[in-house]
């Protein structure tokens, strides 16, 4: 990797880490009366740049919501479970990136999103928001032992699918309103 690729993933993965934590900020300050449990809101806006960086930055986007996630997890959500936090980051970074693999390799998505329909975005927000609670609820009843899980299974999805539409739909805006000051 040359010095000018190890400068441009670097700002990929701190733009992440950054994105992520204002959006976390964000939802503090406006969702947490819907919170369900930790990490589990009604809406979840950290969901959706979860999804919006690993598109726009594939891996770099992954590296950075690993460690961001394993930070907010360690020190925040869980700070005295160190094994939940651990495998909490790995699945809140992994979710999103399987997602994008599996949106190129089986819907057609092209990795400089060119070919990135309102179908398809609507597609992947809705992959999302179904994988990433599964991989949260497989790891509680699996490893905690937890059971009835439907619930916040459901909260969970719904969380997240509203956080990352909202978050989506908040990003096409304002790069619409930036492409008239480009030209």
């Amino acid at each position: 990797m040359t010095t000018s690729q190890l400068k441009l993933h670097s700002s990929m993965i701190g733009a992440t880490i950054l994105l992520f934590l204002l959006a976390l900020a964000i939802n503090e300050l406006l969702f947490t009366r819907l919170e369900f449990a930790p990490g589990i809101n009604w809406i979840y806006l950290p969901a959706g740049v979860r999804l919006l960086c690993t598109l726009l930055f594939a891996e770099a986007g992954a590296i950075g919501l690993l460690l961001v996630s394993w930070g907010v997890c360690f020190f925040y959500f869980f700070p005295n479970d160190p094994v939940r936090s651990f495998m909490g980051g790995i699945l809140a970074s992994a979710s999103p990136y399987l997602v994008y693999l599996g949106m190129r390799r089986y819907a057609g998505l092209q990795a400089a999103l060119t070919n990135l329909t309102p179908a398809r975005l609507l597609l992947c927000a809705l992959a999302f928001s179904l994988a990433s609670p599964l991989l949260h609820h497989l790891w509680f009843a699996l490893y905690e032992g937890k059971t009835g899980l439907v619930h916040s299974f459901a909260v969970m999805a719904t969380g997240d699918f509203c956080g990352t539409v909202t978050v989506l739909y908040a990003a096409k805006f304002l790069l619409a309103r930036m492409a008239p000051a480009r030209r």
